[in-house]
């Protein structure tokens, strides 16, 4: 292998150009054109790629150093022919000003030569300027808004409608399906009031319809909108073949669709653990929003998000509901004291609860399912469905993503910068795909800034935090800093809290058990983080979010007027209590 020295390659007029980041380090390897280091100049960012594909044997500039063309950026051991000197190849210039998705873009535009297709590619049947490669929010986002920019754009899904998982199996089939529980639930509360109702008649060919019929709405919008802006649906699973080729599988056969740049949404599927039987008595989450029936005895396996939520759904259609959870306690990453009213309602409501227990064999019987689990309890027992509900897992090993040259994890998540660029400088990846939180929600911001990247603008994923929903009974929301993190990191943090015994909306709805805390710098006051546990946690959140985004601290939300009677308020009322201005809790001063 030949030693060979990468530098700084033509910038124009451009002197002394700082180093935004540099992208590598000693002993990685790096591909042709990969990027090694991003440069800023007043009018763009810009990319300097690796001329050779090698291994990085020295680095010689760092982040915050000013550079000129020719200087020396590295040396790398390369199987290429050795050449003297030799330059990274051009930088592209990305132009645009800040907007809605950031301000200055760490990682720029791709290499003039990256969205052009390279010779012996396969023929393709037909090609676009920007494909996307999956339908879901994140996915549909993307595609629209690249077509609001002026792109060609096309939209490649696998599910017979858009919206992917999320509208279709999950996120919007599971509220419809939990409204539904809600209402079972409240209007049996009102009994103690004096306001009785008869035992619920369920209809589930009525119920699935109603969910149904919701996701209809839905995916038919989003049909009309990918018609408004002229982005063309291909149905279909789809496969790289090449840095520029995707094979798509139809209901027609197979088509070879060419793209000079893609983005990859091609989201998660559920985790199927082993030893498990193949029955279909055995579900995941999408066989359980299926609502094939309420059977008399439902088993959860796994007592996360996902699985309390459908627990939720089975207890309130009149399913004796187990959970099992094999840490130590269900929701886990959750803060303990926002996890407690949730889980005191839940052993109300459920059968049973096991934490730290784990399945050591399922056997599934003509009669039923049987279950022999180990921990806090040891013994066999039976079940009509078993729920698995351990966590998702990323698509990155089912698109054949290697054969573009992109790289993905043992995980099989795809690594990309701020900018969701993979390694390969044309294809992009957002949304589960690319790695943790896997949300809807960071998906659709994800979405926008590739997009936006790939028309030539100057962006870049920049939340600093991305809030997170349980939508149980009480719901759990939280965003930002946890006291289980700043616990665990050693960050010194003041906490202010408001119990919703106190509220007087709260008590209206018969809801007391619910807490609003909020998490604060000692030394500057600002927010760090909120947790919030009761009805309508999830719509409540965002005002901490958006607290977090623009730098407020305990006195700009005291301060904040907020209507009464809400549960908005208990925000203002945490603030308070942090500052010791609050009047409706008596609260002894700190000595």
């Amino acid at each position: 292998m030949s030693l060979i020295d990468v530098r700084v390659p033509q910038l124009g007029d451009f002197k002394n150009v700082p180093i935004v980041e540099v992208l590598v380090k000693v002993g990685q390897v790096v591909a042709v054109d990969e990027a090694l280091l991003t440069l800023e100049t007043d009018k763009a960012t810009m990319d300097v790629p690796s001329p050779v594909a090698g291994v990085i044997q020295e680095l010689v500039v760092v982040a915050g150093q000013k550079i000129n063309e020719n200087d020396l950026i590295l040396r790398l051991a390369s199987e290429a022919a050795a050449t003297p000197d030799r330059p990274a190849p051009s930088p592209a210039m990305a132009s645009g000003s800040g907007g809605a998705s950031g301000g200055v873009a760490p990682v720029a535009s791709p290499a003039p030569t990256a969205g052009a297709p390279t010779i012996n590619e396969v023929p393709a049947d037909q090609t676009f300027p920007l494909v996307v490669l999956g339908a879901g929010p994140g996915g549909y986002t993307a595609a629209f808004r690249a077509a609001d920019l002026g792109l060609k754009v096309g939209l490649i899904e696998r599910w017979p409608t858009l919206g992917g998982v999320c509208l279709n199996v999950g996120c919007i089939p599971s509220k419809a399906l939990l409204h539904a529980a809600k209402i079972i639930d409240e209007a049996d509360s009102l009994s103690q009031f004096g306001v009785k109702f008869q035992a619920p008649e369920i209809d589930l060919d009525k119920l699935r319809g109603w969910k149904d019929s919701v996701i209809a709405k839905l995916t038919q919008g989003l049909k009309g909108l990918a018609r408004q802006r002229k982005v063309e649906v291909i149905s279909g699973e789809a496969r790289f073949l090449s840095p520029h080729r995707l094979e798509v599988t139809t209901a027609a056969g197979k088509t070879i669709v060419g793209f000079e740049q893609c983005i990859i949404a091609a989201g998660s599927e559920p985790v199927s653990l082993p030893g498990y039987p193949a029955d279909p008595r055995i579900m995941n989450s999408t066989g359980a929003l299926a609502l094939a029936d309420a059977p008399k005895r439902l088993l959860v396996v796994g007592g996360g998000i996902i699985g309390l939520e459908m627990a939720s759904v089975y207890s309130a259609l009149g399913s004796e509901v187990t959970v099992v959870e094999l840490g130590p306690g269900i929701m886990p990453g959750c803060d303990r004291d926002l996890v407690k009213p949730l889980e005191k309602r839940l052993k109300q409501h459920l059968k049973a609860i096991h934490v730290g227990t784990k399945v050591i064999s399922v056997v599934a019987k003509p009669e039923a399912i049987d279950v022999v689990f180990e921990g806090t309890i040891n013994e066999t027992q039976s079940f009509d469905r078993v729920l698995v509900a351990v966590g998702r897992t990323p698509n990155g090993e089912r698109i054949n993503a290697h054969a573009a040259g992109v790289n993905v994890n043992p995980r099989g998540f795809v690594p990309v910068d701020r900018q969701q660029r993979t390694n390969v400088p044309h294809i992009f990846a957002i949304g589960d795909i690319v790695g943790q939180p896997m949300l809807a929600h960071k998906a659709t911001h994800e979405g926008k800034v590739a997009a936006e990247v790939a028309a030539g603008l100057k962006r870049f994923f920049d939340a600093k935090v991305i809030p997170s929903v349980a939508y149980t009974d009480p719901e759990i929301a939280w965003v930002g800093l946890t006291e289980t993190e700043a616990k665990a990191q050693g960050v010194a943090y003041e906490k202010g809290a408001f119990p919703w015994a106190a509220s007087g909306r709260s008590l209206a709805l018969n809801r007391d058990e619910g807490m609003t805390k909020v998490l604060f710098d000692p030394t500057t006051h600002r927010i760090l983080g909120a947790g919030i546990v009761g009805p309508n946690a999830g719509d409540l959140i965002a005002e901490a979010a958006l607290a977090i985004e623009m730098g407020a601290d305990a006195h700009d939300l005291g301060l904040t007027i907020h209507p009464h009677p809400t549960l908005s308020e208990t925000i203002a009322f945490a603030a308070e209590a942090f500052e010791g201005t609050l009047t409706d809790l008596y609260i002894p001063k700190k000595k």
